[in-house]
């Protein structure tokens, strides 16, 4: 299916500009109805508490990544490094860069996707 660039999601910027767009141009001598005008309002809340939701899950994530990483501070690991060779070292701290696991090891930042093996370190 070929991309369009229009995004499916919509926002609460977007729904609050359609929703005023909307009530500008309807017809006075047939308004919205209560009902349809609740029903609208219901949806814009829904959206607004998923989009909580998703913020919140997302920060659950990193830290469950960081609290993940945090148990491989001082063990060894074989990973491949930038020249995508195999290289060992000891993990000294970890963090989190554009949402994904840095470990550091020596003077490499590898992410957890280049880990082939962890030990205990020597």
């Amino acid at each position: 299916m070929a991309s369009t660039g229009f995004s499916s999601q919509l926002g609460q910027q977007q729904f609050l500009q359609l929703l005023v767009a909307q009530m500008k141009s309807q017809n006075p001598m047939e308004p919205t109805s209560n009902q349809e005008f609740l029903g609208q309002l219901a949806q814009f809340s829904t959206l607004s508490g998923i989009e909580t939701l998703n913020a919140n899950f997302s920060d659950m994530m990193t830290l469950q990544d960081l609290t993940q990483g945090s148990s491989l501070i001082g063990k060894q690991v074989s990973y491949t490094n930038s020249s995508n060779t195999t290289s060992t070292g000891v993990v000294q701290s970890v963090g989190v860069t554009n949402g994904k696991l840095h470990l550091q090891v020596g003077s490499d930042s590898v992410t957890l996707d280049n880990v082939l093996q962890v030990t205990a370190a020597a």
